[in-house]
């Protein structure tokens, strides 16, 4: 039989790790308690040290930097576009009549 994976929202990864940044309960007790890997609680803390309130953007979501850096590929490949366009009706308008 094959065991589902287990999916964890946000903010439940950013509860555990208040709770262990807290210091009140060990990671190896909160880990046994909520039946998770304790490498696991170390990842969300790591990524949420290193990410803020960025982390755990979801599925399908991105992080602000990542999104911004989207729009401004879509608009590069757009003004290339244009460009390319613009270049072959310059070439096209600028043939001398025979």
């Amino acid at each position: 039989m094959v065991k589902e994976r287990r999916k964890y929202d946000r903010e439940f990864k950013k509860e555990i790790v208040r709770l262990v940044e807290e210091g009140n309960r060990p990671v190896k007790e909160l880990a046994e308690d909520l039946e998770i890997h304790p490498h696991l609680i170390y990842k969300w803390r790591r990524k949420f040290l290193d990410e803020g309130n960025h982390a755990f953007p979801g599925k399908g979501h991105m992080k602000p930097e990542e999104a911004e850096l989207r729009k401004i590929k879509k608009e590069l490949a757009d003004v290339k576009e244009e460009r390319d366009i613009l270049k072959k009706a310059l070439a096209i308008f600028s043939k001398q009549p025979r």
